[in-house]
């Protein structure tokens, strides 16, 4: 039970990372620009990681060409995000863009799922998991209105 209670604090503080995170870089959109925003947010997150990876010697960084080609990708899309969040927040607040990034990240992940696609465990789309993401898209029609 302590690994399930573990797994979701994990998961509590990356969504709370995410919500602190969104304003912070709409702000950054706000007053220097989109491209402005994402080059600061990418430095500094680049800055962070690299402390713990000259403290542990690089870790396994040297084989960063085993990795496939397309995982490589991976930083395009937190462009993605960090653009998505920058432009939504003025116009719909932080709570309904952080729920509608929720509804995107949460279908894509059944997709995802259900395929078992990029090394995602094969679940198949059942009758409760649509429910589940019905009532997510109620909430953001809920919190669009």
């Amino acid at each position: 039970m302590q690994s399930f209670i573990v797994i979701i604090l994990i998961g509590l503080a990356g969504g709370i990372a995410v919500g602190i995170q969104s304003p912070l870089s709409s702000l950054i959109s706000q007053r220097l620009g989109m491209l402005e925003s994402v080059f600061i947010i990418h430095i500094g997150g680049a800055f962070f990681a690299l402390i713990p990876l000259l403290i542990y010697g690089g870790g396994k960084l040297g084989n960063w060409r085993t990795v496939p080609w397309y995982a490589l990708c991976a930083g395009a899309f937190g462009l993605v995000v960090i653009f998505s969040m920058s432009y939504m927040i003025p116009r719909v607040g932080v709570a309904t863009a952080l729920i509608i990034l929720l509804s995107g990240q949460l279908l894509i992940g059944t997709v995802l799922d259900h395929f078992g696609l990029l090394g995602a465990v094969q679940r198949p789309v059942d009758f409760m998991r649509v429910l589940g993401l019905a009532v997510v898209l109620v909430g953001v029609w809920l919190s669009m209105k």
